[in-house]
């Protein structure tokens, strides 16, 4: 498993994504660990690498009894990338992790290229954090629960019970008393009102107004106001924003934090190869029944600007693809992405599913007729 030990401290954490882009590191709420940002980094993962990572007294990370503090907090997270060789990173943080990306935005400028602060607070309610510290060390984590999860959660979630909060639920109940103490006391001192027009780094603030815990209003319209070349992103969702509304929450993260992009036609041609093959491309591009004129258009602008778009991912776009070549009849499209995509992300299995959603929605002369070519096919595949 990996470990990094930081001032004797033992931090667990995961690195996914790409050697070669830039970093993304993710810092997860009071009670949670690294898991809580599985959807992120599932989304952000052909883009950045995902540094994930689980605070001291959560998770796999060691447990040390005592009081912490954001500062504390802020030197694991720089010791962490340190010692993995992260010069420069950007920084997403819900909750607690938002406090410690206050922190480090204050304090190591340099190290990071751009902030989210999600769902947090320059000043929380400090007198109830401190009762719900002393609650855990006395009668475990048990006795705030039922109050924990419905801050993170709304009703309707929580009625529902998916997967996403029954995991949530059992990350919490998990969690060290003596570690979610700990930390209560870091979010009980933090204050950093009179310091965030100091801050500089390009920031987006994810707040909700339907977030009990911490509100957009007296929280994030704080850190909105008084934080320079602030963005500002509200989502209609209790505490942990990302994972009630989880594509939202990427797409907002797309859209603000910067990437390694090279020009339409550099990443249009990439992506044209890597989706339908190098024979296919290059007799395209050498085919005397096209132009070169129309040949740059399409890798521009379909290849370079749609299907280099991260909010849905290679996969997704070949069957979307599929289903709607098949319900337009455009059968020698259709054949070319059954090809290159069985040879790639795609089985079967997954051709079966979009034609019978094809025949229900476009008929089943689209779908009997698509089943047939794609099993053409995927004969001449074997």
């Amino acid at each position: 498993m990996p470990f990094v030990t930081i001032a004797n401290v033992r931090h667990y954490y995961r690195l996914d994504g790409h050697d070669d882009r830039p970093v993304v590191m993710l810092s997860h709420s009071l009670g949670q660990d690294h898991s809580m940002w599985d959807p992120q980094a599932a989304d952000l993962g052909n883009h950045f690498r995902v540094l994930r990572y689980d605070i001291r007294g959560h998770g796999a990370s060691d447990v040390i009894p005592g009081d912490y503090s954001v500062e504390l907090l802020g030197r694991d997270a720089l010791g962490l990338a340190a010692a993995l060789g992260i010069e420069q990173f950007a920084f997403c943080g819900l909750s607690l992790g938002g406090m410690i990306g206050q922190w480090l935005a204050l304090n190591a400028p340099e190290r990071i290229t751009a902030l989210v602060l999600a769902n947090t607070s320059p000043r929380p309610d400090a007198k109830g954090m401190e009762t719900r510290r002393k609650t855990v060390l006395e009668a475990g984590m048990a006795a705030v629960e039922d109050t924990v999860m419905g801050r993170f959660f709304s009703p309707r979630m929580l009625a529902a019970n998916p997967p996403v909060v029954a995991g949530s639920r059992r990350v919490l109940r998990a969690t060290d008393p003596v570690g979610y103490a700990g930390a209560c006391a870091a979010v009980r001192d933090t204050d950093f009102v009179s310091q965030l027009g100091n801050v500089n780094t390009h920031t987006l603030v994810i707040s909700s107004d339907t977030d009990a815990s911490l509100p957009w209003k007296g929280h994030g319209e704080i850190l909105e106001s008084k934080i320079g070349h602030t963005r500002g992103v509200r989502l209609n969702t209790a505490h942990l924003s990302n994972l009630e509304m989880p594509r939202s929450f990427s797409a907002a993260l797309h859209a603000f934090l910067p990437t390694a992009r090279t020009d339409e036609r550099e990443s249009g041609i990439r992506v044209r190869r890597a989706v339908l093959g190098d024979a296919h491309v290059d007799k395209a591009l050498e085919s005397a029944t096209t132009t070169p004129e129309f040949q740059d258009f399409i890798t521009r602008f379909a290849w370079g600007t749609i299907w280099t778009r991260p909010g849905l991912d290679v996969r997704t776009r070949r069957l979307l693809v599929l289903a709607m070549t098949a319900a337009m009849g455009r059968w020698e499209e259709f054949r070319l992405h059954v090809r290159t995509g069985l040879a790639h992300e795609l089985e079967w299995c997954d051709l079966e599913e979009v034609l019978l959603q094809a025949a229900v929605y476009a008929g089943v002369p689209a779908g009997n007729t698509g089943l047939h070519a794609a099993a053409e096919e995927r004969d001449r595949l074997k």
